[in-house]
């Protein structure tokens, strides 16, 4: 794919919204060690050493929307329990996200418990409930859809079959959205594919197309053939086929393309397919085709599948991802963490001095220019973080960013002062400052040297901080202030 495309994909994906509606449930990650068999049984014993929760099935994709920087209103069905509570709280930690969870004490909230040693899974524990939901809660739940459809560019049903999505939920939802102009993409569990009938997209994975089309689904023209007997029943539009280590397959009225995989390494494939389904319904609402927009999936889900858990990608990832164009030609200058640092070393084995800042350069102005400036002054090479959008929605509200982060990232790798853009999803860049270790930590003159993130471990390195000279008369948040007061007079 293209350099130029995937930018200009991901340069609209701030602008876009998604509607998800499906099995939402909280993934729960219990690590530890196995050092022993327990003596009651020939199973491993687990010695806990960390928990971690995540949202998962439909409010992963809802998750992974976010973290690419888009709007998502997510739709599902909880029960009244600490489960749900706790999984309210992790959507709540996004702003982009507006979660419409609907409480059922009749059924529990779906649960998956992973207990992982040494990287492996060793068991999984899930609490669920997998009837159709009751006629008043079927009834709530599409009435919110209705009215959520007018405010979203595009639908996904995330499918976990544990009850949300029955055959008439379906197809109330696709009728809805079909009759508001709007894609929509599913993500399915059913063997029976026709139940999504009037979808836009399905994204089957090798077994669900195999259980569907009653074909052998391993090579690719196995996976084509089955794909063509499912479109010549006129469920869908197109199907993209995930297979795993063999990539994806996309098959439409115009043929079949085949997508090698992108993965470098497989540590973990939880959630994966929530990955893809979110990058093609926002590549689609922004104006994809159905094969770049899968490729760009492809891509999304290569990079998650090497997180630990449940994970996201982020549009710098996947920018960052894309192969060099050679040792220094990189004309976006935009690193992931992994990619930059070897250049930081290479750096300082030339003896070369490495400055670090950062920020949400949001609208780039004269007074950040005169910021990069000064840092860049005090060393030989300037490293810039910046704030992914996830990032700038928690510290700035769901107002911001005005840009996108791979457009802020576009323009700040422009300004010739600056040598790498890494962007960073967390609230602060003290991680990413750890990691890099910079001679010099610059940050502009409102702080203090002691209010400055990342001073006291960069000092104890023996590294210095400056504080940059403030040009007045310049701030973002007063620029979009009098943008706004200016377009409502």
């Amino acid at each position: 794919m293209q350099y130029d495309t995937v930018v200009k994909l991901l340069n609209k994906f701030h602008n876009a919204r998604v509607l998800v509606l499906g099995d939402v449930m909280l993934d729960r990650f219990i690590y530890g060690s196995v050092e022993r068999i327990s003596p009651e049984a020939p199973i491993p014993v687990l010695c806990v050493e960390s928990t971690l929760d995540m949202p998962g099935g439909a409010a992963n994709v809802a998750r992974n929307i976010s973290a690419l920087g888009a709007g998502c209103t997510v739709l599902g069905v909880v029960g009244a329990d600490s489960t749900a509570q706790e999984l309210r709280a992790q959507l709540a930690q996004s702003p982009a996200i507006r979660a419409h969870l609907i409480a059922d004490p009749a059924r529990p909230t779906s649960l998956k418990s992973r207990f992982v040693a040494e990287g492996q899974q060793v068991m999984r524990a899930d609490w669920e409930r997998k009837t159709d939901l009751a006629l008043d809660v079927t009834r709530e739940l599409l009435g919110k859809f209705a009215h959520a459809i007018h405010d979203n560019d595009v639908v996904v049903l995330s499918d976990y079959a544990k009850g949300v999505l029955s055959e008439f939920v379906v197809s109330e939802a696709i009728r809805i959205a079909r009759g508001a102009r709007k894609p929509v993409i599913v993500d399915p569990k059913s063997p029976n594919l026709s139940r999504y009938r009037g979808a836009t997209v399905l994204t089957p994975n090798r077994l669900e197309l195999q259980g569907a089309s009653g074909m052998a689904c391993r090579s690719d023209d196995e996976v084509m053939h089955g794909a063509a007997r499912v479109l010549e029943q006129g469920i869908c539009g197109s199907l993209v086929v995930t297979r795993g280590k063999d990539g994806m397959t996309v098959v439409g009225s115009e043929g079949a393309v085949h997508l090698p995989t992108q993965a470098r390494q497989v540590f973990d494939v939880s959630g994966a397919g929530d990955t893809v389904v979110a990058t093609l319904a926002l590549a689609i609402a922004c104006g994809g085709e159905v094969v770049e927009s899968a490729s760009l999936a492809n891509m999304a889900a290569g990079i998650v599948v090497g997180k630990r858990g449940t994970a996201t990608v982020t549009p710098g990832e996947i920018i960052s991802s894309m192969p060099r164009l050679g040792r220094y030609a990189d004309p976006a200058k935009l690193y992931s963490i992994d990619s930059v640092l070897p250049l930081v070393r290479e750096w300082r084995d030339r003896g070369l001095i490495v400055a670090f800042t950062n920020g949400c350069f949001d609208v780039l102005h004269p007074g950040h220019i005169s910021l990069l400036d000064q840092a860049r002054r005090t060393a030989d090479r300037l490293v810039v973080g910046l704030n992914a959008d996830v990032s700038v929605r928690r510290l700035k509200g769901s107002g911001r960013p005005i840009q996108g982060e791979v457009a802020r990232a576009t323009v700040l790798a422009a300004v010739k002062s600056v040598d790498a853009v890494v962007l960073f999803a967390s609230d602060t860049p003290l991680e990413l400052i750890d990691t890099l270790q910079p001679d010099v930590l610059v940050k502009g003159g409102d702080y203090t040297v002691e209010t400055v993130v990342g001073a006291e471990e960069t000092m104890g390195r023996g590294g210095r901080v400056v504080l940059a000279q403030i040009l007045s008369g310049h701030s973002t948040t007063d620029t979009v202030t009098r943008v706004a007061a200016s377009a409502s007079a």
